[in-house]
């Protein structure tokens, strides 16, 4: 059931999202070689608390941590550890805060120096599949315009697009109704009203579009072992348009 926001919610989801970005603009200087990725949601952790949110991923099902950190050909929900960063690395970053029972959702990927082209093509395709995605959700329109913004620019540069995971509702709760797909498939199309909150993610891969989950129940990586990367904001459709929410 798809959840539509009154106002004084959505105030609330904008709130539970600036902190989200706050958070994301304290730890990114950290994510540099030499860094384990359990000292980043050590640290994510503390400013949440400092700042009286709870962690919306750490418990979820039973994972472990408040960020997932997903490194090179992992795609998603990478367990945060003792793995250190290494230059080169592509980084995934992915969390959610639960501020006062309003849920917040974004992530990012960054290429450690030095950046190989093609992992800087990948980075730099993969935001631009979220922005067309945001450029093409318009109050009335429907979740397929905003699948179809994805694919399309993806397949044109050669890249696959991950299809087993998705964008998705978000605000009452980490996940909600619709799903958003990033590619256009025979499932529910809603029409994107006013009050609806979704979390838009592109997982783009640099080769094929398999993916598959290692033994530790959580961790999914592309099945050819080539690099992914991760881009994702909360949006907010409302009556003048849409509001980006999120921020890196």
């Amino acid at each position: 059931m798809i959840k539509l926001k009154n106002p004084e919610q959505l105030d609330g989801i904008r709130r539970s999202c600036a902190l989200l970005s706050e958070m994301y603009a304290h730890i990114k200087p950290l994510i540099v070689p030499g860094v384990s990725t359990g000292e980043l949601d050590r640290e994510a952790q503390a400013f949440i608390a400092a700042h009286g949110a709870l962690p919306a991923f750490l418990g979820y099902y039973d994972y472990p941590a408040a960020l997932c950190v997903s490194v090179n050909e992992e795609v998603i929900h990478g367990i945060p550890g003792k793995r250190v960063l290494k230059p080169g690395d592509l980084v995934g970053i992915d969390c959610g805060i639960n501020l006062g029972g309003y849920f917040s959702d974004a992530a990012f990927s960054v290429a450690l120096p030095p950046v190989a082209p093609d992992t800087a093509r990948l980075v730099s395709v993969t935001k631009e599949c979220l922005a067309r995605a945001i450029a093409a959700a318009k109050p009335g329109g429907r979740v397929h315009d905003l699948s179809r913004a994805v694919f399309s620019h993806a397949s044109a540069a050669g890249f696959g697009v991950v299809r087993q995971y998705c964008g998705h509702g978000v605000g009452f709760a980490v996940h909600e109704d619709p799903q958003v797909p990033n590619y256009v498939s025979s499932g529910p199309n809603p029409r994107l009203s006013p009050g609806l909150v979704l979390a838009i993610e592109p997982m783009i891969n640099s080769g094929g579009d398999a993916i598959e989950e290692l033994d530790d129940g959580w961790t999914v990586v592309t099945r050819d072992r080539s690099l992914s990367a991760h881009f994702e904001h909360t949006i907010a459709v409302t009556q003048d348009g849409i509001e980006v929410l999120t921020a890196w």
